[in-house]
């Protein structure tokens, strides 16, 4: 059942938030700071903002959740983006902060789910923190589209081996593929998107090579970025850390949690 009670000062409110056919679990610190709203990676829950959340501390008003289908959401009949970018809207409402100007700070996936949401609600951000995510690359040759599927149907009969490391979600192979497929079309259209934004958005990239995906490939998502340093004043670099796709949440959450103090203290010199 949906629970729209606002969370007040240090009490941490956890339960369900019910969206369309799904219920989204959720966790909110409460508190009277700043709302920071985390989006997870593909296949992440909320527990990845631990180390993040512990570094910023109670001056924050923490707001994590699952989303559909991973760690204790429900399953739903829509996995679609748009379904991710709704919940943002839903998880908003429920913990009443909709007229709050939150940071969205997401890693991976979640950072792509987070400069959209912020392209289509301007001036409702104080800002976005992106964890090596939001970058316009992606691969969308009908070779590549075929391996991710072929990928997705090899990997099908151990899906529930994988849930526990993040590597799947509770989804047939075939939604897999198709929200895998669907993210690669977003990533090489996302350049548009960053071009326009005037919200801030600070981001942490990480340099380190990345299980599953080649060093050529891994360098053509990190370059893509850099036209865009030079054409949008929104967007910039806070921090380029060690650390891989993968650990940069476990080993450089320093660096992910003074991107977000640089937005809550360019908000207040704003205020």
């Amino acid at each position: 059942m949906s629970n729209n009670t606002i969370a007040s000062a240090n009490t941490t409110w956890t339960g369900l938030i019910d969206v369309e056919d799904t219920a989204l679990a959720c966790t909110d610190t409460g508190g009277s700071g700043i709302p920071v709203v985390y989006l997870n990676g593909s296949y992440a829950t909320q527990k990845n903002w631990k180390k993040v959340i512990a570094d910023l501390g109670p001056g924050f008003r923490h707001i994590t959740f699952d989303e559909r289908a991973r760690g204790k959401s429900a399953t739903s009949s829509d996995y679609s983006f748009d379904a991710c970018v709704r919940d943002v809207d839903a998880v908003l409402a429920a913990r009443g902060i909709a007229d709050q100007k939150p940071i969205l700070v997401g890693w991976s996936y979640g950072a792509l789910v987070a400069v959209h949401w912020a392209d289509r609600n301007p001036g409702r951000l104080a800002g976005v923190v992106s964890a090596d995510g939001a970058m316009p690359w992606g691969l969308t040759d009908e070779a590549d589209i075929e391996r991710i599927r072929a990928m997705f149907a090899k990997m099908g009969p151990m899906m529930w081996l994988l849930r526990p490391l993040q590597l799947a979600a509770r989804m047939s192979p075939t939604q897999h593929a198709e929200v895998n497929i669907e993210l690669n079309r977003l990533c090489a259209d996302l350049a548009p998107v960053l071009d326009r934004l005037t919200t801030p958005v600070r981001y942490v990239m990480a340099t380190g090579a990345n299980f599953g995906a080649s060093e050529e490939e891994i360098g053509k998502v990190r370059a893509s970025l850099e036209p865009l340093l030079l054409t949008n004043p929104h967007l910039t670099v806070s921090a380029r850390v060690g650390s891989n796709h993968s650990k940069i949440l476990a080993k450089d959450f320093h660096a992910v949690a003074d991107a977000v103090r640089e937005t809550a203290a360019a908000l207040g010199e704003q205020a």
